[in-house]
């Protein structure tokens, strides 16, 4: 850590945060740690992206990187950057895609540990962002944090004003909004998810709220052969994301 680095600065890590880190707020990150036995495409694109912005890289061994965020996972790369949070932008995340879109919106979460469990699904399933509501929904507080076990930090986590005007801006981008629903006719496994996806999953018992349902290209059900005629938030949108993936691959 250099002598001009504020108190206030924190550790991010992954290729998806410190990328996004490094072309959207540049300016609020002081230097990038990156595993010095990676040479992949990957880790290329990042130090490209590093030295055109001029930014510090430094590098290092892995078990150094492991001690530095207390995990395996950061992928071989670690960022210290500005503890103050600047806010995420929706078209930040658009123009950077690199893939087609993998989103995970919530519609009115009121749970935090539901929202920390459901940050640690999208980054398991290398969802580009998490989309949230400001209002009448949990925040990223420090509980959820906590459950998020580091995806905080990892997966983008971006609040807006109004969610069926951000619904209807993935739409213009491409993006197909397919909403997760009990009462749909198609399930997760036979609706397209080959190309640009964004799963809406609704508030813990509530579901969708009537406008964001509307909004939706596509509704789906998770086929459910028990008792139970529900499951939790973060399970299902882990059922979603990973379907997704598998559809890709």
């Amino acid at each position: 850590m250099s002598d001009n680095t504020p108190a206030s600065s924190r550790l991010i890590y992954g290729f998806h945060a410190v990328l996004a880190k490094l072309r959207h707020d540049p300016e609020a990150l002081f230097e990038i740690y990156v595993d010095a036995q990676r040479s992949d495409a990957r880790a290329r694109d990042l130090l490209r992206h590093a030295e055109q912005l001029g930014a510090r890289v430094i590098p290092s061994e892995g078990e150094r990187l492991d001690k530095m965020v207390g995990t395996r996972r950061h992928q071989g790369v670690v960022a210290r950057v500005d503890g103050r949070r600047k806010e995420l932008k929706l078209v930040d995340v658009l123009d950077g895609l690199t893939e087609p879109a993998l989103f995970l919106v919530l519609d009115g979460i009121q749970d935090p540990h539901n929202l920390g469990a459901c940050l640690r699904v999208a980054d398991a399933a290398g969802a580009h962002a998490v989309i949230a509501p400001k209002d009448k929904a949990v925040g990223l507080n420090a509980t959820a944090v906590k459950v998020a076990s580091g995806a905080a930090d990892t997966v983008p986590y971006i609040t807006v004003t109004n969610l069926a005007r951000a619904l209807r801006e993935m739409q213009e981008a491409g993006v197909w909004i397919l909403g997760a629903a009990g009462e749909a006719e198609k399930t997760i496994y036979t609706v397209d998810q080959k190309g640009p996806i964004a799963w809406v999953l609704g508030a813990e018992g509530d579901g969708l709220r009537r406008l964001t349902r509307e909004t939706c290209d596509e509704l789906a059900r998770i086929p459910m052969h028990g008792t139970v005629e529900s499951l939790n938030v973060s399970v299902a949108s882990g059922l979603c994301l990973f379907e997704s993936r598998r559809q890709r691959a």
